[in-house]
Protein backbone atom coordinates (compact mmCIF):
# COMPACT_ATOMS: atom_id res chain seq x y z
CA UNK A 1 0.00 0.00 0.00
CA UNK A 2 1.38 3.31 -0.70
CA UNK A 3 1.59 6.17 1.69
CA UNK A 4 -0.67 8.48 -0.45
CA UNK A 5 -3.09 5.84 0.36
CA UNK A 6 -3.05 4.87 3.84
CA UNK A 7 -5.82 5.54 5.91
CA UNK A 8 -5.69 9.27 7.90
CA UNK A 9 -5.83 8.57 11.90
CA UNK A 10 -6.62 10.92 14.87
CA UNK A 11 -5.23 9.74 18.39
CA UNK A 12 -7.84 11.13 21.36
CA UNK A 13 -5.49 11.55 24.11
CA UNK A 14 -2.45 12.86 24.28
CA UNK A 15 -0.72 11.73 26.91
CA UNK A 16 2.25 9.23 27.50
CA UNK A 17 0.90 6.80 25.35
CA UNK A 18 -1.46 8.94 23.38
CA UNK A 19 1.62 11.18 22.02
CA UNK A 20 4.01 8.07 21.30
CA UNK A 21 1.56 6.92 19.21
CA UNK A 22 0.66 9.71 17.37
CA UNK A 23 4.73 10.02 17.00
CA UNK A 24 4.94 6.26 15.90
CA UNK A 25 2.03 6.65 13.35
CA UNK A 26 3.51 9.41 11.97
CA UNK A 27 7.01 8.19 11.60
CA UNK A 28 5.10 5.28 9.54
CA UNK A 29 4.01 7.63 7.07
CA UNK A 30 0.54 8.27 7.89
CA UNK A 31 -1.27 11.52 8.26
CA UNK A 32 -2.31 11.96 12.27
CA UNK A 33 -4.21 14.36 13.98
CA UNK A 34 -3.62 14.33 17.60
CA UNK A 35 -6.93 15.34 20.02
CA UNK A 36 -6.89 16.30 23.48
CA UNK A 37 -8.68 18.58 25.80
CA UNK A 38 -5.40 19.97 27.36
CA UNK A 39 -4.60 23.10 25.50
CA UNK A 40 -1.14 22.63 26.53
CA UNK A 41 -0.85 19.58 25.11
CA UNK A 42 -2.24 20.29 21.90
CA UNK A 43 -0.07 23.30 21.89
CA UNK A 44 3.00 21.39 22.08
CA UNK A 45 2.53 18.56 19.68
CA UNK A 46 1.86 21.43 17.39
CA UNK A 47 4.89 23.52 18.45
CA UNK A 48 6.80 20.14 17.89
CA UNK A 49 7.87 19.15 21.65
CA UNK A 50 5.98 17.17 24.12
CA UNK A 51 6.49 17.41 28.16
CA UNK A 52 6.36 14.12 28.24
CA UNK A 53 9.90 12.40 29.21
CA UNK A 54 9.68 9.03 27.19
CA UNK A 55 12.86 7.72 24.68
CA UNK A 56 12.69 8.64 20.93
CA UNK A 57 9.23 10.28 21.46
CA UNK A 58 10.33 13.87 20.89
CA UNK A 59 12.92 13.18 17.46
CA UNK A 60 9.87 11.63 16.12
CA UNK A 61 7.83 14.89 16.47
CA UNK A 62 10.22 16.71 14.70
CA UNK A 63 11.19 14.61 12.25
CA UNK A 64 7.53 14.18 11.10
CA UNK A 65 6.02 17.77 11.78
CA UNK A 66 4.59 17.53 8.10
CA UNK A 67 2.01 14.49 9.04
CA UNK A 68 1.67 15.23 12.59
CA UNK A 69 -0.74 18.03 13.96
CA UNK A 70 -3.09 18.36 16.94
CA UNK A 71 -6.40 19.77 17.81
CA UNK A 72 -8.79 20.42 20.46
CA UNK A 73 -11.97 20.29 17.81
CA UNK A 74 -13.12 17.04 16.88
CA UNK A 75 -15.48 17.66 14.31
CA UNK A 76 -11.86 18.77 12.20
CA UNK A 77 -10.16 15.34 13.70
CA UNK A 78 -13.18 13.27 12.86
CA UNK A 79 -13.53 14.98 9.20
CA UNK A 80 -10.00 14.71 8.09
CA UNK A 81 -9.75 11.12 9.31
CA UNK A 82 -10.34 8.02 8.51
CA UNK A 83 -10.15 6.30 12.05
CA UNK A 84 -9.61 7.49 15.60
CA UNK A 85 -7.87 5.45 18.45
CA UNK A 86 -8.98 6.39 21.60
CA UNK A 87 -6.12 6.04 24.52
CA UNK A 88 -7.30 8.27 27.74
CA UNK A 89 -7.23 6.93 31.48
CA UNK A 90 -9.19 4.20 32.69
CA UNK A 91 -8.43 5.00 36.57
CA UNK A 92 -9.24 2.16 38.54
CA UNK A 93 -11.79 1.98 41.45
CA UNK A 94 -9.85 0.85 44.77
CA UNK A 95 -13.26 -1.00 46.46
CA UNK A 96 -13.76 -2.86 43.64
CA UNK A 97 -10.57 -3.03 41.46
CA UNK A 98 -12.04 -2.46 38.16
CA UNK A 99 -11.37 0.11 35.77
CA UNK A 100 -13.63 3.23 35.27
CA UNK A 101 -15.21 3.88 31.65
CA UNK A 102 -16.13 7.41 32.38
CA UNK A 103 -12.85 9.37 30.02
CA UNK A 104 -13.75 6.69 27.21
CA UNK A 105 -17.27 7.22 27.20
CA UNK A 106 -17.08 11.42 27.18
CA UNK A 107 -14.81 10.21 24.02
CA UNK A 108 -17.37 8.14 22.83
CA UNK A 109 -19.79 11.11 23.46
CA UNK A 110 -17.50 13.58 21.51
CA UNK A 111 -16.69 11.60 18.38
CA UNK A 112 -20.15 10.59 17.79
CA UNK A 113 -21.45 14.16 17.69
CA UNK A 114 -18.74 14.93 15.11
CA UNK A 115 -19.90 11.64 13.34
CA UNK A 116 -23.13 12.98 12.69
CA UNK A 117 -21.48 15.39 9.77
CA UNK A 118 -19.14 12.85 8.53
CA UNK A 119 -20.12 10.45 5.39
CA UNK A 120 -18.49 7.18 4.81
CA UNK A 121 -17.31 4.63 6.70
CA UNK A 122 -15.26 5.56 10.39
CA UNK A 123 -13.18 3.28 12.39
CA UNK A 124 -13.50 3.61 16.44
CA UNK A 125 -10.61 2.09 18.04
CA UNK A 126 -10.60 1.54 21.84
CA UNK A 127 -6.90 1.45 22.69
CA UNK A 128 -7.25 1.74 26.53
CA UNK A 129 -7.83 -0.81 29.13
CA UNK A 130 -10.66 -1.74 29.77
CA UNK A 131 -12.83 -4.52 31.83
CA UNK A 132 -14.33 -7.21 29.61
CA UNK A 133 -17.84 -6.66 28.43
CA UNK A 134 -17.18 -2.92 28.22
CA UNK A 135 -16.47 -2.61 24.62
CA UNK A 136 -19.42 -4.74 23.07
CA UNK A 137 -21.11 -3.11 26.02
CA UNK A 138 -21.96 0.85 27.12
CA UNK A 139 -19.07 1.79 25.27
CA UNK A 140 -20.63 0.64 21.78
CA UNK A 141 -23.83 1.82 23.32
CA UNK A 142 -22.26 5.24 23.95
CA UNK A 143 -20.84 5.39 20.78
CA UNK A 144 -23.75 4.60 18.44
CA UNK A 145 -26.20 6.87 20.88
CA UNK A 146 -23.96 9.80 20.25
CA UNK A 147 -23.20 9.17 16.78
CA UNK A 148 -26.86 7.68 15.08
CA UNK A 149 -25.30 5.18 13.61
CA UNK A 150 -25.21 1.77 14.16
CA UNK A 151 -21.88 -0.40 14.24
CA UNK A 152 -21.79 -2.14 10.91
CA UNK A 153 -21.29 -0.78 7.35
CA UNK A 154 -20.87 2.60 7.95
CA UNK A 155 -19.35 2.81 11.91
CA UNK A 156 -16.28 0.29 12.95
CA UNK A 157 -15.02 -0.82 16.05
CA UNK A 158 -12.24 -2.14 17.51
CA UNK A 159 -10.11 -2.99 21.02
CA UNK A 160 -6.81 -2.52 20.49
CA UNK A 161 -4.71 -2.55 23.43
CA UNK A 162 -0.94 -1.82 23.41
CA UNK A 163 1.47 -4.45 25.34
CA UNK A 164 4.41 -1.43 26.23
CA UNK A 165 6.47 -0.26 28.82
CA UNK A 166 7.06 3.25 30.02
CA UNK A 167 10.60 4.15 29.11
CA UNK A 168 10.42 1.92 25.85
CA UNK A 169 7.31 3.02 24.20
CA UNK A 170 8.31 3.71 20.70
CA UNK A 171 10.40 0.80 19.96
CA UNK A 172 7.03 -1.39 21.69
CA UNK A 173 5.08 0.09 19.45
CA UNK A 174 8.02 -0.36 16.26
CA UNK A 175 8.32 -3.74 17.31
CA UNK A 176 5.49 -5.70 19.24
CA UNK A 177 5.81 -9.31 20.06
CA UNK A 178 1.98 -9.68 18.37
CA UNK A 179 -1.09 -7.06 17.54
CA UNK A 180 -4.49 -7.93 19.43
CA UNK A 181 -7.08 -7.27 17.40
CA UNK A 182 -10.83 -7.57 19.04
CA UNK A 183 -13.54 -6.45 16.25
CA UNK A 184 -16.95 -5.96 16.25
CA UNK A 185 -16.81 -7.48 12.26
CA UNK A 186 -14.22 -8.46 9.77
CA UNK A 187 -14.17 -4.38 8.12
CA UNK A 188 -13.51 -3.40 10.92
CA UNK A 189 -10.60 -5.58 11.75
CA UNK A 190 -9.81 -5.59 8.50
CA UNK A 191 -8.75 -1.78 8.53
CA UNK A 192 -6.91 -1.80 11.77
CA UNK A 193 -4.72 -4.44 10.56
CA UNK A 194 -3.61 -2.99 7.23
CA UNK A 195 -3.22 0.28 9.70
CA UNK A 196 -0.47 -2.17 12.01
CA UNK A 197 0.85 -4.06 8.71
CA UNK A 198 2.43 -0.61 7.81
CA UNK A 199 3.43 1.05 11.51
CA UNK A 200 5.11 -1.99 12.57
CA UNK A 201 8.83 -2.45 11.47
CA UNK A 202 8.73 -6.43 11.14
CA UNK A 203 5.78 -8.54 10.81
CA UNK A 204 4.42 -9.51 14.01
CA UNK A 205 1.42 -12.05 14.32
CA UNK A 206 -2.13 -10.12 14.22
CA UNK A 207 -4.28 -12.39 16.80
CA UNK A 208 -8.01 -11.58 15.97
CA UNK A 209 -11.09 -12.39 17.63
CA UNK A 210 -14.03 -10.84 19.01
CA UNK A 211 -14.44 -7.67 21.71
CA UNK A 212 -14.92 -9.27 25.03
CA UNK A 213 -11.81 -12.12 24.24
CA UNK A 214 -9.71 -9.33 23.47
CA UNK A 215 -10.26 -7.18 26.74
CA UNK A 216 -10.23 -10.52 28.76
CA UNK A 217 -6.45 -11.58 27.00
CA UNK A 218 -5.24 -8.22 27.91
CA UNK A 219 -5.26 -8.41 31.59
CA UNK A 220 -4.71 -11.86 31.37
CA UNK A 221 -0.99 -11.31 29.63
CA UNK A 222 -0.03 -9.03 32.33
CA UNK A 223 -1.60 -10.83 35.37
CA UNK A 224 0.17 -13.90 34.33
CA UNK A 225 3.93 -11.59 33.58
CA UNK A 226 3.33 -10.56 37.04
CA UNK A 227 2.89 -14.28 38.20
CA UNK A 228 6.67 -14.71 36.46
CA UNK A 229 7.71 -12.19 38.51
CA UNK A 230 5.76 -12.65 42.23
CA UNK A 231 7.31 -16.57 41.48
CA UNK A 232 10.52 -15.34 41.16
CA UNK A 233 10.28 -12.95 44.05
CA UNK A 234 9.52 -16.15 45.44
CA UNK A 235 12.60 -18.02 45.12
CA UNK A 236 14.30 -14.79 46.19
CA UNK A 237 13.23 -15.01 49.83
CA UNK A 238 13.48 -18.46 49.83
CA UNK A 239 17.07 -18.12 48.62
CA UNK A 240 18.33 -15.32 51.32
CA UNK A 241 17.03 -17.93 53.67
CA UNK A 242 19.06 -21.08 52.64
CA UNK A 243 22.77 -20.95 52.77
CA UNK A 244 24.69 -21.09 49.55
CA UNK A 245 21.63 -20.85 47.14
CA UNK A 246 21.58 -18.03 44.51
CA UNK A 247 18.57 -17.02 42.58
CA UNK A 248 20.08 -15.54 39.70
CA UNK A 249 21.06 -18.97 39.39
CA UNK A 250 18.26 -20.68 39.78
CA UNK A 251 16.28 -18.93 37.49
CA UNK A 252 18.73 -18.69 34.73
CA UNK A 253 17.86 -22.51 34.81
CA UNK A 254 14.23 -22.17 35.01
CA UNK A 255 14.19 -19.81 32.28
CA UNK A 256 16.35 -22.46 30.01
CA UNK A 257 13.04 -24.40 29.57
CA UNK A 258 11.04 -23.74 26.48
CA UNK A 259 7.86 -24.43 28.66
CA UNK A 260 8.87 -21.43 31.01
CA UNK A 261 11.23 -18.99 29.41
CA UNK A 262 13.60 -16.32 30.98
CA UNK A 263 11.55 -13.07 30.80
CA UNK A 264 10.56 -11.18 33.72
CA UNK A 265 11.78 -14.54 35.84
CA UNK A 266 14.56 -12.55 38.22
CA UNK A 267 14.39 -12.26 41.44
CA UNK A 268 14.50 -8.24 42.23
CA UNK A 269 12.03 -5.60 43.49
CA UNK A 270 7.98 -6.04 43.17
CA UNK A 271 6.27 -4.87 40.23
CA UNK A 272 4.86 -1.69 40.17
CA UNK A 273 4.06 1.13 37.50
CA UNK A 274 0.67 2.00 35.97
CA UNK A 275 -0.58 -1.38 34.40
CA UNK A 276 0.99 -4.20 36.72
CA UNK A 277 -0.91 -3.99 39.36
CA UNK A 278 -4.37 -2.73 38.66
CA UNK A 279 -4.26 -5.15 35.78
CA UNK A 280 -3.64 -8.03 38.48
CA UNK A 281 -6.26 -7.07 40.88
CA UNK A 282 -9.26 -6.18 37.61
CA UNK A 283 -8.71 -9.66 36.70
CA UNK A 284 -8.98 -11.00 40.33
CA UNK A 285 -11.84 -9.35 41.06
CA UNK A 286 -13.71 -10.27 37.39
CA UNK A 287 -13.83 -13.66 38.42
CA UNK A 288 -14.74 -12.85 41.73
CA UNK A 289 -18.03 -11.02 39.93
CA UNK A 290 -18.37 -14.06 37.81
CA UNK A 291 -18.07 -17.05 40.75
CA UNK A 292 -15.12 -18.27 39.16
CA UNK A 293 -11.59 -18.84 41.23
CA UNK A 294 -8.20 -16.64 40.50
CA UNK A 295 -6.47 -17.73 43.51
CA UNK A 296 -2.95 -17.69 41.58
CA UNK A 297 -3.46 -13.92 40.43
CA UNK A 298 -4.57 -13.24 44.20
CA UNK A 299 -1.35 -14.84 45.38
CA UNK A 300 0.75 -13.07 43.14
CA UNK A 301 -0.95 -9.76 44.74
CA UNK A 302 0.32 -10.85 47.67
CA UNK A 303 3.76 -11.92 47.37
CA UNK A 304 4.21 -8.73 45.60
CA UNK A 305 2.78 -6.85 48.10
CA UNK A 306 4.88 -8.80 50.54
CA UNK A 307 8.05 -7.81 49.32
CA UNK A 308 8.29 -4.16 50.77
CA UNK A 309 8.15 -5.86 54.35
CA UNK A 310 11.04 -8.55 53.41
CA UNK A 311 13.17 -6.07 52.19
CA UNK A 312 12.77 -3.87 55.14
CA UNK A 313 13.61 -6.86 57.26
CA UNK A 314 16.53 -7.58 54.97
CA UNK A 315 17.82 -4.80 55.53
CA UNK A 316 17.45 -4.84 59.12
CA UNK A 317 19.72 -7.86 59.22
CA UNK A 318 22.50 -5.39 58.22
CA UNK A 319 22.02 -2.01 59.76
CA UNK A 320 19.97 -0.89 62.75
CA UNK A 321 18.00 2.34 62.94
CA UNK A 322 19.29 5.48 62.70
CA UNK A 323 21.48 4.11 60.17
CA UNK A 324 21.94 6.54 57.21
CA UNK A 325 20.91 5.15 54.10
CA UNK A 326 20.86 5.79 50.72
CA UNK A 327 18.56 4.52 48.40
CA UNK A 328 19.32 5.07 44.24
CA UNK A 329 16.60 4.73 42.12
CA UNK A 330 12.52 5.61 42.86
CA UNK A 331 10.98 4.93 39.06
CA UNK A 332 9.29 1.40 39.61
CA UNK A 333 11.48 0.73 36.39
CA UNK A 334 14.45 2.57 34.28
CA UNK A 335 14.34 5.18 31.58
CA UNK A 336 11.01 6.90 32.95
CA UNK A 337 10.36 9.56 35.99
CA UNK A 338 7.08 7.52 36.88
CA UNK A 339 6.71 6.53 40.10
CA UNK A 340 3.19 4.93 40.23
CA UNK A 341 3.06 2.00 42.58
CA UNK A 342 7.57 2.28 43.06
CA UNK A 343 8.24 -0.64 45.18
CA UNK A 344 11.65 1.91 45.81
CA UNK A 345 9.39 4.67 46.88
CA UNK A 346 7.47 2.35 49.32
CA UNK A 347 11.03 0.80 50.47
CA UNK A 348 12.21 4.39 50.98
CA UNK A 349 9.43 5.42 53.37
CA UNK A 350 9.03 1.97 55.07
CA UNK A 351 13.16 2.55 55.71
CA UNK A 352 11.89 5.73 56.92
CA UNK A 353 9.16 4.81 59.16
CA UNK A 354 11.66 2.47 60.87
CA UNK A 355 13.98 5.18 62.35
CA UNK A 356 16.72 4.84 59.32
CA UNK A 357 17.97 8.48 57.97
CA UNK A 358 16.78 8.15 54.12
CA UNK A 359 18.59 9.84 51.26
CA UNK A 360 17.49 9.35 47.77
CA UNK A 361 18.76 9.74 44.65
CA UNK A 362 16.93 8.99 40.94
CA UNK A 363 17.76 10.51 37.45
CA UNK A 364 14.17 11.05 36.36
CA UNK A 365 12.20 10.59 39.21
CA UNK A 366 13.42 12.01 42.30
CA UNK A 367 11.15 15.34 42.70
CA UNK A 368 8.10 13.16 41.83
CA UNK A 369 9.30 10.83 44.56
CA UNK A 370 10.60 13.29 47.19
CA UNK A 371 6.24 14.68 46.59
CA UNK A 372 5.39 11.26 47.76
CA UNK A 373 7.80 10.53 50.15
CA UNK A 374 7.55 14.30 51.91
CA UNK A 375 9.90 15.04 54.69
CA UNK A 376 10.75 11.23 55.57
CA UNK A 377 13.46 10.94 52.93
CA UNK A 378 15.90 14.03 51.43
CA UNK A 379 17.12 14.09 47.91
CA UNK A 380 20.56 13.68 47.49
CA UNK A 381 22.15 16.32 45.26
CA UNK A 382 24.42 13.83 43.26
CA UNK A 383 24.90 10.38 42.77
CA UNK A 384 28.47 10.84 44.95
CA UNK A 385 27.28 12.66 47.27
CA UNK A 386 24.59 10.06 47.52
CA UNK A 387 27.29 7.01 47.86
CA UNK A 388 29.85 9.16 49.87
CA UNK A 389 27.19 10.19 52.90
CA UNK A 390 25.94 6.96 53.40
CA UNK A 391 26.64 3.91 55.38
CA UNK A 392 24.34 1.26 53.89
CA UNK A 393 23.65 1.95 50.03
CA UNK A 394 20.87 0.65 48.20
CA UNK A 395 20.37 0.01 44.59
CA UNK A 396 16.80 -0.30 44.07
CA UNK A 397 16.34 0.54 40.34
CA UNK A 398 18.54 -0.87 37.82
CA UNK A 399 19.67 2.45 35.95
CA UNK A 400 22.73 2.53 33.36
CA UNK A 401 23.67 5.85 35.88
CA UNK A 402 24.40 3.33 38.62
CA UNK A 403 26.21 0.38 36.77
CA UNK A 404 29.64 2.48 37.08
CA UNK A 405 29.48 3.87 40.73
CA UNK A 406 32.71 5.23 41.32
CA UNK A 407 34.54 2.71 44.14
CA UNK A 408 36.60 5.52 44.93
CA UNK A 409 33.13 7.01 46.68
CA UNK A 410 32.75 3.79 49.02
CA UNK A 411 36.49 4.44 51.01
CA UNK A 412 35.39 6.08 54.38
CA UNK A 413 38.16 7.95 56.00
CA UNK A 414 37.19 5.65 59.75
CA UNK A 415 38.57 2.67 57.77
CA UNK A 416 34.88 1.28 58.05
CA UNK A 417 33.12 -0.21 55.34
CA UNK A 418 30.13 0.52 53.30
CA UNK A 419 27.45 -1.61 52.90
CA UNK A 420 25.88 -1.91 49.55
CA UNK A 421 22.65 -4.18 49.06
CA UNK A 422 22.23 -4.52 45.12
CA UNK A 423 18.36 -5.43 44.28
CA UNK A 424 19.28 -5.48 40.88
CA UNK A 425 23.08 -6.93 40.68
CA UNK A 426 24.07 -4.14 38.68
CA UNK A 427 27.63 -3.79 40.16
CA UNK A 428 30.46 -5.88 39.88
CA UNK A 429 31.47 -7.40 42.86
CA UNK A 430 34.97 -7.95 42.54
CA UNK A 431 35.41 -3.69 42.13
CA UNK A 432 34.15 -3.21 45.44
CA UNK A 433 35.39 -5.96 47.34
CA UNK A 434 38.56 -3.82 48.52
CA UNK A 435 36.24 -0.49 50.31
CA UNK A 436 32.66 -2.50 50.52
CA UNK A 437 30.05 -5.48 51.11
CA UNK A 438 28.66 -5.88 48.37
CA UNK A 439 25.74 -8.20 48.76
CA UNK A 440 22.95 -9.26 46.29
CA UNK A 441 19.01 -9.77 46.82
CA UNK A 442 18.84 -13.75 46.96
CA UNK A 443 21.56 -15.37 47.73
CA UNK A 444 21.72 -17.15 51.02
CA UNK A 445 24.53 -16.36 53.46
Amino acid sequence: MTVSALPRVNVVGLGKLGAPLAAVLASRGFTVIGLDVSKTLVDALNAGKMPIIEPQLNELIAENRERLSATMDANEAIQKTDASFVIVPTPSNKETGFFSNSYVLKAMETLGKALRNKKGYHLVVITSTVMPGSTDGEIKQALEAASGRKVGPDLGLCYNPEFIALGSVVRDMLYPDSILVGQADGKAGDMLETIYRQMCVKNPPVQRMNLVSAELTKISVNTYVTTKISYANMLADICDRLPGADVDVVTKALGADTRIGPKYLKGAMGYGGPCFPRDNVAFAALARKLGAKADVAEATDQINNYQVERLTGLVSKFAKAGTRIALLGLSYKPQTPVVEESHSVKLAGALADKGYIVTVHDPLAQEAALNVLGERALGAASLESAVRDADLLIVATGWPEYQTIDPAWAKRDNGQRLTILDLWRTLPADAFEPVADLLYVGYGR
